[in-house]
């Protein structure tokens, strides 16, 4: 008997599932409850269970292949052009299963709990950055219209108000001058907040021989080195580092008609969040390494220095990949010194 196929379309509380039976060719669309699903799956022989890659996508994931089916993740932009009519819950499990079954269709890997919980650490960093910045952002321009001005940069600018409270107590009303020590002691808080959270990757960096790994690629720090981790998964799910730097958008967008190819800028899919921290990464190297290597340095003389940046992000990226995908080590000038054999 075939692997019978079935589209999940999943929410917080009503589930639609769509599948046909192998035995009887009954095309079924029904509608569960979370509990409801669970007991079916359970009961049922072990298939293939497809969902979009959407919020709580991996819990399911893991829950499925608990109860011993296969489990695919599908982007959601892979099947939303199955959907033939209007998007409804029963729409969209018909797609799923028509689109899971696609020569050449691309998954998603599914994640661990260790992987979740490490990009929660990220996001929950990356928020508490953002907070920091609006209210420093805040407490200069609410000083600047009482007339004091603060030292350009963050760290800088901080120290330069503590240092000067006696002038800005002096400056500003008094109500307000409460209110603004408050938003001093606020953003103390969210400093600490942070270091806490960068503790706690740096303990999981330590811990993961696979972030141990790609730390050693210059450029790559431990906050690059867990988020690019937790986020590729398993390398398997990538063809080669090529696809895994086209999937996180470091490649030239593409274009073309009538047998003619134009490439453009690079095409920022993927997350954001690392893509940033590439990049990051790859400036820190390329102005503030002392040893930069004889590809970076013949590349800034050829191209600009945004450019120069991106690509050597692309390659980090396309390097932490081959590292984690055939278990290596990283050797610094690994090419030339291929070359050289």
């Amino acid at each position: 008997m075939d692997t019978i196929t079935y589209g999940l379309d999943i929410a917080k509380r009503v589930f639609q599932m769509y599948w046909v039976e192998g035995d009887t060719g009954e095309i079924v669309n029904r509608r569960f409850t979370r509990q409801q699903l669970i007991e079916f799956l359970g009961q049922r022989v072990p298939g293939r269970v497809a969902l979009e890659a959407c919020g709580s996508a991996h819990w399911w994931a893991r829950k499925i292949a608990s109860l011993g089916h296969e489990v695919i993740l599908l982007h959601a932009k892979f099947a939303r052009p199955f959907v033939q009519t209007n998007k409804t819950d029963a729409a969209d499990a018909r797609a799923i299963c028509l689109a899971v079954q696609q020569p050449g269709m691309r998954y998603v890997a599914p994640k661990t709990v260790e992987q979740q919980a490490t990009l929660a650490l990220h996001r929950m960093r990356s928020l508490l950055i953002k907070s920091r910045t609006m209210q420093v952002n805040q407490l200069r321009g609410l000083l600047f219209e009482f007339g004091v001005v603060l030292t350009a940069g963050r760290v800088a600018g901080m120290a330069d108000v503590r240092e000067r409270l006696h002038e800005v107590e002096q400056a500003v009303p008094g109500t307000l001058f409460c209110a603004l020590r408050d938003q001093l002691q606020l953003i103390d808080r969210i400093n600490e907040e942070i270091k806490k959270l960068e503790k706690q990757l740096a303990v999981w960096q330590k811990q993961e021989a696979a972030c141990r790994k790609i730390a050693e690629i210059p450029g790559i720090g431990p906050l690059t080195a867990t988020a690019l981790v937790a986020t590729i998964g398993n390398p398997a799910a990538f063809k080669s580092g090529r696809e895994l730097a086209a999937y996180l958008g470091l490649v030239p967008r593409q274009t073309g008609t009538g047998g003619k190819l134009r490439l453009g800028g690079i095409s920022k899919c993927g997350d954001n969040y690392l893509r940033m921290l590439l990049i990051h990464g790859a400036r820190a190297v390329l102005f503030r390494s002392k040893c930069k290597g004889v590809w970076c340095e013949q590349l800034l003389v050829r191209r600009p220095v945004n450019v120069a940046t991106v690509a050597l992000a692309n390659k980090m990226a396309r390097t932490a990949w081959a590292l984690l995908a055939n278990d290596r080590t990283y050797q610094n000038n690994y090419a030339a010194m291929q070359q050289a054999a």
